[in-house]
């Protein structure tokens, strides 16, 4: 049974007696806003009697004052176990509108993967995989914002959660008997804590595949533009290609404007480009960063393929023994991160290390023992 939760009064008297764990989802809007607006939190109370149920399920409304105080209770309590699927963006959202993170969390598709049953899966995916039901998918691009809500607005909001409880239980179990549930937590502690750092991208040109065919001076000039776009985005609430798309930015850090004039001279024969913003434009392209000298700068052709493509075939290969998508173990921005020298951090620490070092440290050293 699902419930449409309008005061905060009402979510307390909910939530008086919380159960060990809840299914949790949100749904958010992000088309013309950094931010994920958050437009309805939907929240399975679970049943103490079996652990496969999802009992009660709570929709309800954030747009109401006060009610995302009245969630941080549920959000922060330490005894409470958040079941979620795939919550990077919901995390946004939470951190955003509650200024708390959901915790402790389990992950029902990092935990899918992990499991060997799939990577990547939806939600509609796995709940046909674990309990062999079929979702409806016909309001996943439905006006959240709205109110009233309709009535398959609610259904669809509310099958979200249903079935975490049920997944959870079969998942758990699998990770039990593989030894993987501490992996999972690592990953999952690791989710919270990135999200609740989330400071920006410190070398953002690093993910631009055009920046590779820049040269030194202009890859920084570059990062130069990316930084001060991010700032501007988030102040301002708008979407990055908003404020600057990623071709005019490569084109003007190519181009290094003499002036503000040679800028606006660009930026005319730009369509769409952003012009009223020439002055902070200039002020960011023209001025240094304190740190930029240590930027690392993005590679293409001098990077060593061979050697990458034998790393990439040693995780696939292990990947195949653990049963898991290889892209889970180590993806391809990672080997090539241990190629420049990052070392066994981050991603890469804790579990990850102690499968993949013994295989990938002599193909990294150029003395594969294969």
């Amino acid at each position: 049974m699902s419930q449409w939760i309008d005061t905060p009064d009402a979510l307390r008297a909910r939530l008086a007696n919380l159960p060990a764990s809840i299914g949790l989802d949100t749904e958010f809007i992000r088309e013309r806003t950094y931010w994920p607006q958050l437009a309805l939190v939907q929240v399975a109370l679970g049943d103490a009697s079996d652990p496969t149920a999802s009992g009660d399920v709570l929709l309800v409304d954030p747009l109401v004052p006060g009610m995302a105080d009245a969630l941080v209770p549920l959000l922060t309590d330490p005894g409470v176990l958040k079941l979620m699927h795939s919550p990077s963006e919901d995390l946004v959202a939470f951190q955003h509108t509650c200024g708390v993170l959901p915790a402790p969390l389990f992950d029902t598709q990092a935990a899918a993967a992990l499991c060997g049953i799939g990577g990547g899966m939806s939600y509609q995916k796995l709940v046909l995989a674990v309990t062999d039901i079929a979702l409806e998918k016909g309001e996943t691009r439905s006006d959240w914002l709205r109110r009233p809500l309709s009535a398959s607005q609610l259904d669809y909001a509310a099958d979200d959660v249903r079935h975490l409880h049920a997944i959870h239980h079969v998942l758990q179990a699998k990770l039990d008997a593989l030894g993987r549930s501490g992996w999972l937590a690592e990953d999952s502690a690791r989710q919270l804590a990135n999200a609740g750092n989330d400071q920006g991208e410190r070398w953002p040109h690093l993910s631009m595949r055009s920046a590779q065919f820049l040269d030194a001076a202009a890859q920084r000039r570059l990062l130069r533009l990316l930084r001060w776009r991010e700032v501007h985005a988030r102040r301002s609430d708008r979407p990055r290609s908003w404020i600057l798309d990623n071709e005019l930015a490569v084109t003007l850090a190519r181009a290094n404007p003499a002036d503000p004039a040679a800028l606006q001279a660009q930026l005319d024969a730009t369509p769409k480009a952003p012009k009223s913003l020439r002055d902070p434009m200039w002020q960011a392209l023209s001025t240094p960063l304190a740190d930029e000298q240590e930027a690392p700068p993005a590679r293409g052709e001098d990077r060593d393929k061979k050697q990458l493509r034998a790393m990439q075939d040693a995780v696939l290969t292990i990947a195949g023994e653990l049963n898991m998508p290889e892209g889970l173990l180590a993806s391809r921005k990672l080997l090539e991160a241990l190629q420049d020298g990052g070392g066994w951090t981050g991603p890469l620490a804790g579990w990850r290390r102690s499968v993949l070092e013994a295989r990938l440290q002599p193909l990294l050293a150029g003395t594969s023992t294969a």
